[in-house]
């Protein structure tokens, strides 16, 4: 008896494991799948690298090419206009291509846009190439403090060397170690790839046999409009235009703050990248209550409606206020936020101790943080089914409002004073607030008439 249950065990065993080797969601082991994520974490980086270590130079840009810092500024506006829509081109053509291809191809052009940065002597030139530089990589707040060193220590040309040397360098590592993940090349990574695909070590990472018959992949053109079908949705719509306020006020101040502190307390280049930590710091303490805090409101809204707290799928979010148990939470850290924007900017105005300003810095870098965390879950809750397609629509809006902002900085602040500026920021932050507050009393309304009528089209388009 006891061989039989034996036999009949390991019987069980290997179905089992035959069945799991079938439906594996990924081939790859642990430690390759640790791998690939440090890669494309290391590249990903790289869009909010070239960003924030570029504020701290703004300054010395403006006398490099003897042009005023809002034409500096509208290489930020450059910047941000093509982040606006570079990922959703990117994003499918990496499905169309396959990812190694896309990454060597935007990382080779990144290193080039870095170089020809560096050895432009022209405004124009500088312009262009931001763009360049945005098209290649637009797929950690304490960067500005080393942008502002490098500046202070070697001049403004050696942040674009800097990200030439370290983009290289994850070119090089991404070229010999990153293998094709894309699903609809690869499956599960089991597929073999045709041979541009694969990597020059042959044997590293290869989860199919040489006799494997080569991936037979579909072509089709890439399609950078998907994401748009998602603001047609009011309930969307209103809270993406929100976060489109925030982030307006998010840009603009860390765009202006090096300017700003530097006219204001005479700092040199490597203390101007220091003013940016406090709004940083802040930002990280944040994440550290965010989470259990909507936690604890989303649990609190589903025991008040007698639904069960461990998971949420499907029509049970549908039927759910998501707007309500996200959105309850939001009203404090949005008003903090406000009076933070319109004290600092007033501060600044009268030439305080610099002390207050970096203190109100934390406060607004803190509940702005809060704010956006709070959003994006109420986003992906909204749109639970294609979460990935509302972040870049989203991205998509909020990139342009504050590209659009950012162009008028400089003149705003020449023609308003740095105080009124601000207190238009707070205006804004408050508009927000309206947004938000319409979204927690009509948002589900409107987002289940949307699904309903989505179901019912559905209904009439299916086989009769």
């Amino acid at each position: 008896m006891l061989t039989i249950g034996r036999s009949m065990s390991t019987e069980k065993a290997s179905d089992g494991q035959r069945a799991e080797a079938v439906e594996k969601y990924s081939v790859f082991t642990a430690a390759e799948k640790w791998c690939i994520v440090a890669m494309v974490s290391y590249a990903a980086w790289f869009s909010t690298l070239s960003s924030f270590i570029y504020y701290p130079a703004i300054r010395q840009l403006s006398q490099t090419f003897s042009v005023p810092v809002d034409k500096i500024n509208l290489t930020v506006t450059s910047y941000m206009a093509v982040a606006t829509v570079a990922p959703t081109l990117v994003g499918d053509t990496a499905d169309v291509l396959g990812r190694r291809p896309v990454y060597v191809i935007a990382l080779s052009l990144y290193i080039g846009a870095n170089i020809a940065i560096v050895l432009s002597d022209t405004y124009a030139a500088l312009l262009g190439l931001r763009v360049l530089q945005a098209l290649a990589i637009s797929g950690m707040l304490s960067v500005p403090v080393f942008g502002g060193g490098l500046t202070y220590a070697a001049g403004w040309t050696w942040i674009f060397w800097f990200l030439c040397i370290a983009a290289g360098s994850c070119l090089s590592i991404m070229t010999f170690f990153l293998p094709e993940t894309s699903r609809n090349i690869v499956g599960n990574g089991s597929i073999r790839p045709s041979k541009h695909l694969r990597l020059p070590i042959t044997t590293l990472m290869c989860h199919w046999k040489d006799s494997d018959v080569v991936a037979d992949h579909q072509w089709r053109m890439p399609n950078p409009l998907k994401s748009l079908t998602i603001i047609a949705r009011r309930d969307n719509t209103i809270i993406i235009i929100a976060c489109g306020f925030l982030y307006i006020i998010y840009t603009c101040i860390n765009t202006s703050l090096s300017v700003v502190f530097i006219d204001i307390y005479k700092l040199n280049q490597w203390q101007a990248g220091l003013i940016y930590l406090p709004f940083g710091i802040g930002g990280t303490v944040s994440t550290f209550f965010s989470g259990p805090l909507l936690n604890k409101a989303y649990r609190n809204a589903r025991t008040k409606q007698g639904l069960p707290t461990d998971m949420a799928v499907a029509d049970d979010l549908d039927n759910f206020s998501v707007e309500k148990a996200r959105l309850g939470i939001i009203w404090t850290p949005m008003l903090v936020t406000t009076c933070s924007v319109v004290a600092f900017g007033w501060v600044l105005h009268y030439h305080q101790h610099i002390a207050i300003p970096l203190c109100l810095q934390f406060i607004a870098g803190l509940c702005m943080q809060l704010d956006f965390s709070i959003y994006n879950t109420l986003l992906v809750d909204k749109n639970y089914r294609t979460p990935a397609a509302a972040q870049a629509a989203s991205n998509m809006v909020r990139c342009a409002l504050a590209a659009i902002a950012v162009s008028f900085l400089q003149d705003m602040i020449d023609a308003m004073g740095i105080g009124w500026t601000f207190t238009f920021m707070g205006g804004l932050s408050l508009v927000a607030i309206g947004l938000f507050f319409v979204d927690y009393h009509r948002g589900t309304s409107w987002r289940q008439r949307s699904i309903a009528s989505l179901s019912h089209q559905e209904s009439r388009s299916g086989p009769a």
